[in-house]
């Protein structure tokens, strides 16, 4: 069994984690024979206030919109 989790900025929408996982899947089966029914992968989405880089959050770094 494997499994990949990744943790990122939230703002992604469904469509785009679909593809990902998607690719992700066909690149672990193709790479390390990874079998597709024996993976898992967990989408973790972070609030930019909850994530910092260099001591500031990312939140505070982003120009207001």
């Amino acid at each position: 069994m494997a499994h990949v989790q990744i943790t990122m900025l939230d703002g992604r929408t469904t469509e785009q984690k679909r593809r990902a996982a998607k690719r992700m899947t066909e690149v672990l089966q193709e790479e390390l024979n990874v079998n597709p029914e024996k993976l898992t992968i967990a989408f973790v989405e972070v609030p930019r206030d909850s994530y910092a880089s260099n001591g500031t959050l990312i939140s505070d770094r982003e120009s207001p919109k």
